[in-house]
């Protein structure tokens, strides 16, 4: 298999899997914004899922992991487009994928644990108060800071750089990269969400932006991904 299949191919099957594991968290389990409620319902709500809402979560958390090696095929299908330029897209690539992948891995493993300390009836109030400390923390440090904030900043970057790649390259149409620079800055934009002011309750535009700019951002990898293929 050529590089240039391999990443158009990844790069077609990683939107659609991120995008149907995060359509079944939220028909599921209300998420993003279950987010937003107390701790108690997060975790009631989260033993309700069961086995299954776990599996999505694994499943979700693994396509965070499959944007490392989409960056590294996807900068090696690229040729002419400049080494350096190249070079720093796919280690910001894989930088996105690791902060996301940090940002979402307490779900399947951390979370189960606090949700069964949760609902165990012989609980003290001290344990439940630990739980609620301890699953807020993680929420605002891993999921916000880390997840959320340098996620979509660096994917945000990463997909700039994809972008004037294309611009430059003879492996694909060159107007692919418009639309994958304009993209990008969005999903930067986003990344602005719980910053200075809006730390507290969010920067409520970028919170309406994100949702779109993901769904622009899974349509453009698909494009670019068929694109290699052909």
């Amino acid at each position: 298999m050529s590089t240039g299949l391999a990443a158009g191919a990844l790069m077609v099957v990683l939107p659609v899997v991120f995008n149907t594991a995060f359509a079944a968290l939220a028909s599921t389990f209300d998420y993003p914004e279950i987010l937003r409620r107390p701790t108690g319902e997060v975790l009631a709500r989260f033993r309700e899922g069961g086995t299954r809402l776990v599996l999505w979560w694994w499943v979700f958390t693994l396509t965070a992991v499959a944007l490392a090696p989409v960056a590294v095929l996807a900068a090696l299908a690229l040729p002419g487009a400049g080494g350096s330029l190249l070079a720093t897209g796919a280690t910001i690539g894989v930088l996105a994928a690791l902060v996301q992948f940090l940002g979402l891995v307490r779900w399947p493993f951390l979370v189960p644990e606090l949700a069964r300390m949760d609902a165990d009836p012989d609980a003290s109030p001290a344990r439940r108060e630990a739980v609620d400390v301890v699953f807020q923390s993680f929420n605002r440090y891993l999921g916000v800071g880390v997840g959320e904030h340098l996620g979509y900043l660096l994917t945000g970057t990463w997909t700039v750089l994809l972008g004037l790649a294309f611009t430059r390259t003879s492996a694909a149409p060159g107007w692919l990269g418009i639309p994958g620079i304009v993209i990008g800055v969005l999903l930067a934009l986003c990344s602005l969400e719980f910053v200075g002011p809006a730390e507290r309750t969010g920067w409520k535009p970028a919170a309406r932006l994100t949702p779109i700019a993901y769904v622009a951002w899974s349509a453009w990898l698909v494009a670019g991904g068929v694109a290699l293929v052909r």
